[in-house]
């Protein structure tokens, strides 16, 4: 199983910059900002690697430590950028005992990127999570918004190549 994060380098356009500056403006002198901007910046970028952070800092002029403590904190918030297609892959009881934990191995080792990773081309990113309410389906996991249920490891490829993989 791959044991390091795939590294995307910051590509953030003028106009996502243009859209965060606007952000910043309208939450500027409000008391408890930083959380709504986070959020924006979020919604922006998809995610809040430290070049947004530091765009954050110096529009509100709070210290870059501060909205690291938040970002990370609080778990809507994500420092890596996820894929277009994102897997999750239920780690939860039912689905554990049923085999997920083996499933998420396989695509760990297919894409090549370990839990909270994205491919360095960024369409695939891989996560595991506790339960999404699906046991009767168990072993789970969704793409995008997408459900699988009652998988096997065999599945994993087919899955894979639906999307292009």
């Amino acid at each position: 199983m791959a044991t390091t994060k795939a590294a995307i380098p910051f590509s953030g356009t003028p106009a996502q910059q243009a859209q965060l500056e606007k952000v910043i403006e309208a939450h500027k002198d409000q008391k408890g900002a930083l959380m709504p901007v986070l959020q924006g910046a979020q919604e922006i970028y998809g995610y809040l690697p430290i070049e947004v952070q530091k765009m954050v800092s110096d529009g509100l002029g709070i210290p870059l430590e501060e909205i690291y403590g938040v970002a990370t904190f609080y778990s809507q918030f994500t420092l890596v950028p996820k894929g277009q297609y994102k897997i999750s892959v239920c780690l939860g009881t039912a689905c554990y005992v049923k085999g997920s934990g083996d499933i998420f191995n396989k695509l760990s080792e297919k894409l090549g990127i370990a839990s909270g990773g994205c491919t360095p081309d960024g369409r695939f990113s891989l996560d595991a999570c506790r339960c999404i309410g699906a046991c009767g389906l168990a072993p789970v996991l969704t793409v995008n918004d997408e459900v699988y249920g009652r998988l096997t490891v065999d599945d994993v490829d087919d899955i894979l190549a639906k999307y292009g993989a």
